[in-house]
């Protein structure tokens, strides 16, 4: 009877009572973490992976392995603090031939590992295998050209001069097989506009992700007048080439041009495109009448070819 009066006592609401049970479980369970954090374990964590290399001489051509999962043994509380994050050092992984190595099996790692661990110990590798990708790091340099597929221009307006771009050229730093399969020409793209009046801007160089390239610099200055424009006919004398011998040619007269050009230019341009021909070539022509269409012997530059008439060729 006494013991299960003191066992209700115990129990009974009473605030003195339950602040000393609990203050005997806190501690409890205390001394139970303590004990049990100081016993060794196992268990598997996610360690930083960094691949060295010679940076100098070589380059990844696919993302290096940024992680590795290990099974390690050591004290409990050395665990714990790695297992949230604390006091996890990245390990190194060193390859000295990037040139010479695709795989590294897992297997492989424990021993290479081993000492960065701070005393833990590696049971095995739980990642499988890691692959990796190197090529030798080459600089090139590259043209750079204008690319004005976006641009459009206001009714009666247009480009009236030659677009420049500053710098003309940029350095490309990457994989040498990366390198040698871009063409020697880079196209800077300006964007979508329409314009009535001079562009200058300051246009991106804009490369596939996938290539992982470093580009200097990254941006340029792309810069062209713009103009009222006007269209003009000529009637162009025609000059026949690889012409058969003995042959007689008939219907061979002039052929209508019609250009356009922008309007400060129209005299100059108009002046020398009077000194210009239209040319057939009769080249592996059969005899007879055909209708051709001539080709124009160059056009200076700001004049933009509108439209050209068929001549008809007899002979």
């Amino acid at each position: 009877m006494g013991v299960v009066k003191l066992l209700v006592n115990l129990f009974q609401f009473n605030r003195t009572n339950w602040k000393a049970v609990s203050l005997c479980v806190l501690a409890a369970a205390v001394f139970w973490l303590f004990n049990a954090f100081n016993k060794n374990y196992a268990t598997e964590i996610r360690f930083p992976l960094q691949v060295a290399y010679n940076e100098s001489r070589f380059i990844p051509i696919k993302d290096l392995p940024n992680e590795l999962k290990l099974n390690v043994s050591g004290n409990g509380w050395d665990l714990f603090r790695k297992s949230i994050g604390i006091s996890l050092q990245a390990l190194t992984l060193t390859i000295e031939r990037p040139l010479e190595v695709k795989k590294i099996p897992g297997s492989t790692l424990a021993p290479l590992l081993a000492a960065q661990l701070n005393g833990l110990t590696i049971n095995h590798v739980v990642s499988d295998t890691l692959r990796v990708q190197f090529d030798e790091r080459d600089t090139h340099m590259f043209r750079l050209a204008p690319d004005l597929t976006e641009v459009w221009y206001r009714e009666g307006f247009g480009r009236i001069s030659p677009v420049v771009v500053l710098p003309d050229s940029a350095r490309l730093i990457g994989p040498r097989s990366v390198l040698h399969r871009i063409p020697d020409v880079i196209r800077v793209k300006v964007p979508r506009l329409r314009l009535d009046e001079n562009y200058r801007g300051e246009v991106p160089i804009v490369l596939p992700d996938s290539l992982q390239l470093n580009i200097t610099p990254t941006h340029v200055i792309v810069s062209f007048e713009v103009g009222a424009m006007e269209t003009f006919s000529l009637n162009m004398p025609v000059e026949v080439i690889n012409l058969p011998k003995s042959v007689r040619i008939f219907s061979i007269d002039s052929a209508r041009v019609e250009f356009r050009v922008a309007r400060t230019h129209r005299e100059r341009i108009e002046a020398e495109l009077r000194q210009r021909l239209a040319r057939i070539d009769l080249k592996d022509k059969p005899s007879g009448t055909h209708r051709l269409l001539p080709a124009i012997n160059g056009v200076p530059e700001g004049a933009e070819l509108v439209t050209i008439d068929s001549v008809e060729v007899s002979f």
